[in-house]
């Protein structure tokens, strides 16, 4: 067994695309429209869904908001320099609601940035 995909329902299809593929790198591997079912899905990640864990964006066509709820914690990427990918993600709109720093009660260095419906997504510093 091993991990397929992660599923996020998003309020706005295009800029949640934008999103993930201009600001984070992800690629879109696939996109599908379900005009019976008035939804459509994108699903996006740094590599073929045959190898790699990657996003499934859900777009309910009649949906354009949703309560994030409290048990969701974030998504988690590795990145190589955290600084770079910061000031790059911040060059092209991303918001970042926590500057790379030393986590709590640790030393692994992290930042937090949020994507366009306000779902957490934690960067992590490599080893």
């Amino acid at each position: 067994m091993r991990m397929l995909h992660t599923m996020l329902r998003v309020g706005d299809l295009e800029r949640s695309l934008f999103f993930y593929t201009e600001v984070l790198g992800m690629e879109l591997l696939r996109k599908q429209e379900y005009e019976e079912g008035r939804f459509t899905l994108a699903f996006v990640g740094y590599g073929a869904e045959e190898s790699t864990t990657v996003l499934e964006l859900t777009y309910n066509w009649d949906t354009k908001a949703y309560e994030l709820g409290t048990a969701y914690g974030h998504i988690a990427l590795g990145v190589d320099d955290i600084y770079a990918a910061v000031e790059g993600i911040r060059a092209s709109g991303g918001k970042i609601v926590r500057e790379p720093g030393p986590m709590k009660h640790g030393s692994t260095v992290i930042a937090f940035i949020e994507d366009p419906d306000g779902y957490k997504v934690e960067l992590i510093q490599a080893a």
